[in-house]
């Protein structure tokens, strides 16, 4: 296995406008989404084999988010059931086509309710990466669980990916987010953030090179930063590189940080020995991948349904080298 992810895994109700606030659009659209889910998807059609491990309710819903990651080419052995909780749902408003609004109903959704004893230690032992986010901190029994998943694939010697994915409305307070935030940065190998994320964890820190070597001395070996339309940015002991972003006409970018992340990840993981990768030139070509990634995903309203395959990405790729050459 490549790639296994851990998390939320939930159905997006997007607007039926764009341009409006949440309190004043007048319909939802039912989409798959649930970032380490999106990132499993993304990575599949990219070429990796994924594994996805998760908790859904035993309703319509949660039957849906199985199927259409079984369909997809996920593995969904790891998946679970809960019969007392429903399938979390996230309610999203977009005042513009950057900009995001979210309402979750979970409370607690049957995401947060995976235990210990259900992990699928088989699939945590026999990959190459494991990747979370922090949206499976927020409580136990999930809290638990997430931590001993990373230490379990740690320990075989897997890549842990962990993005932060900081959504102020699912936390009793930014403290106790940063708390288990920063619980985790000893147990990853590489973090990705945004720039408000980054901001938050440094303490409003707005020189980027400070903030990312404050949070290597965590623990992490990369920390990656994603800038939309300014590209993307990289930085280890050694080196800091920046790629710049692929202009597209952008319809929708909820999801492109993931279908970005599972870019990365599948660049990662061409080989069992992921440490390879860590030189400028690998990183620049990997971040280049996964911008353009990101830029097609930016091109479809929804996150999993908007995740392009490899033959589009080479396409793409391709052109934007002719358009250079030309220029």
């Amino acid at each position: 296995m490549h790639l296994v992810t851990l998390g939320e895994i939930l159905i997006d109700m997007f607007p039926s406008e764009i341009g409006l606030p949440l309190a004043e659009v007048t319909a939802f659209r039912p989409k798959p989404g649930g970032a380490p889910a999106n990132v499993a998807v993304a990575a599949h059609r990219l070429g990796a084999n994924t594994a996805f491990i998760g908790k859904v309710g035993d309703d319509i819903f949660g039957r849906k988010l199985i199927n259409v990651l079984a369909t997809e080419g996920v593995e969904t052995r790891g998946m679970r059931f809960d019969n007392e909780a429903r399938t979390t749902m996230a309610i999203i408003a977009m005042p513009d086509e950057h900009t995001a609004e979210f309402v979750f109903y979970r409370n607690p959704g049957a995401d947060l309710r995976l235990r210990m004893d259900e992990l699928d230690v088989d699939l945590l032992q026999n990959t190459r990466a494991v990747h979370i986010g922090s949206l499976s901190l927020v409580d136990e029994p999930s809290r638990s669980a997430t931590f001993s998943a990373v230490k379990t694939a740690k320990e075989a010697g897997a890549l842990v990916s962990f993005d932060v994915n900081y959504r102020p409305s699912l936390w009793r307070s930014p403290d106790d987010a940063l708390t288990q935030i920063r619980a985790m940065m000893p147990y990853v190998d590489l973090v990705k953030v945004n720039e408000v994320e980054l901001a938050l964890l440094q303490g409003g820190v707005t020189n980027n090179h400070d903030a990312f070597d404050a949070i290597l001395a965590r623990g992490p070996t990369l920390v990656v930063l994603t800038l939309g339309k300014d590209g993307s940015m990289a930085q280890s002991a050694e080196f800091s590189v920046t790629v710049p972003a692929f202009p597209v006409q952008t319809v929708d970018s909820t999801g492109c940080g993931d279908a970005f992340i599972g870019a990365l990840l599948v660049q990662l993981t061409d080989s069992a020995e992921w440490q390879i990768h860590l030189t400028p030139e690998r990183i620049q070509k990997a971040l280049t991948f996964a911008n353009a990634v990101g830029a097609l995903t930016a091109l479809t309203q929804g996150a999993i349904p908007a995740m392009p395959a490899l033959a589009q990405v080479e396409h793409f790729l391709s052109q934007q080298t002719r358009y250079q050459e030309t220029t």
